[in-house]
């Protein structure tokens, strides 16, 4: 089985610490060098107000970034926050970016999770759900159609025909990110989606099994004839070091970086009681009882000398039977030299012996 990989970003810099000049600098660093060596994928996540995601309002905005500074690497939103957005104004900016890019672009959506952002933009949780699927089903009808008709609780227009048209026909290859409801897998199935997941509070066997029901409702569904076929792809973080020993030392303080930003932006669910979110309410408790060492143990990221690293990645893979990862190489706000270097070994030390078990394809760096 072939595997993608690509490179995936979720800013958790604090501006006092890592300013944000510096770090698009690296993500720009990163995306050409993921570029040159034939990785699948360069995806980042929207998100607001806090270190968590805060960096990145805009995917699209800094996709168009990496657009004009990269030719083959694919070019993901992982994700765009629909319920934020005017389905005019995400279809036309992400048709635009599709166009810059050439027909580079992956559109990701997710459901956004996280009450500050729900309130800051005074946009009710419950009913959010029925809102994401409304402007999801929006987005992809002004891609395809002319003089498109809408009317919802939420937004309405008439005989809106979305400029530019996206380069891609029938429209970029959309996905979603599920995390916990199994309804959620099963809709993503229905409708054609691709899926993308990050194993992070939700067992590899579960989520496994999550994945599955995702597949069989894609087939069920009769989007598997005509050669389409369903896609996952899973985002965990990842740091390859030297050997084991240095990369424990590397990242372990990085990965406690990344625990103790997304516990603080996710404290509002202590309190916080959504009929949309069953199961949110106290996520931060769970976050804050996971240790840099559990964390890797357990599945949630990768971390190792080459050879480990290598093992764990066929071995998730396996469990998931995912078609391939989209790396987190930023977390806890890592410096350039640092994530570069991993990055680095990923394609000259993992993904040869990656492929060489099966698990291909190798990269064209690092041969």
């Amino acid at each position: 089985m072939e595997l993608e990989h690509g490179l995936s970003f979720l800013p958790d810099a604090e501006h006092h610490g890592l300013p944000a000049p510096e770090y698009f600098r690296t993500l720009l660093d990163l995306s050409r060098y993921a570029d040159e060596a034939g990785l699948s994928h360069v995806k980042i996540t929207e998100h607001y107000l806090r270190a968590y995601g805060g960096y990145c309002p805009s995917p699209l905005a800094f996709l168009a970034g990496v657009a004009a500074v990269t030719s083959r690497v694919r070019l993901m939103t992982g994700c765009v926050l629909p319920v934020f957005h005017h389905p005019l104004q995400l279809a036309s900016e992400a048709a635009m970016v599709d166009v810059l890019s050439d027909g580079r672009l992956d559109v990701g959506f997710a459901r956004a999770y996280l009450p500050y952002e729900f309130e800051a933009f005074e946009v009710p949780m419950d009913g959010s759900r029925e809102r994401f699927v409304a402007t999801v089903d929006a987005v992809r009808r002004l891609w395809t159609e002319e003089k498109v008709t809408v009317d919802t609780p939420f937004f309405r227009f008439a005989e809106a025909t979305a400029l530019p048209r996206p380069v891609q026909v029938p429209h970029p290859p959309t996905w979603i990110a599920a995390v916990r409801s199994r309804s959620s897998f099963a809709w993503a199935g229905e409708q054609g989606h691709g899926l993308l997941v990050t194993p992070a509070l939700t067992p590899l066997e579960e989520m496994a099994d999550h994945i599955a029901v995702y597949r069989e409702s894609f087939e069920q569904a009769g989007h598997g004839g005509g050669g389409g076929r369903s896609r996952v792809l899973a985002s965990l973080p990842l740091y390859v070091g030297v050997d084991d020993r240095e990369a424990f030392a590397t990242a372990d303080p990085l990965l406690a970086h990344y625990l103790r930003v997304w516990a603080e932006s996710t404290d509002a669910w202590t309190s916080t009681v959504s009929s949309d979110y069953r199961g949110y309410t106290g996520m931060s408790r769970a976050i804050r009882a996971m240790t840099p060492e559990s964390f890797r143990t357990l599945g949630g990221a990768v971390v190792g000398g080459p050879r480990r690293v290598t093992d764990r990645v066929a071995q998730i893979a396996e469990i998931l039977g995912v078609d391939g990862f989209l790396w987190q190489v930023d977390f806890g706000a890592v410096g350039g030299v640092v994530a570069r270097a991993s990055v680095e070994r990923l394609c000259a030390d993992v993904l040869p012996e990656l492929a060489s078990g099966g698990w291909g394809p190798k990269p064209s760096v690092g041969r």
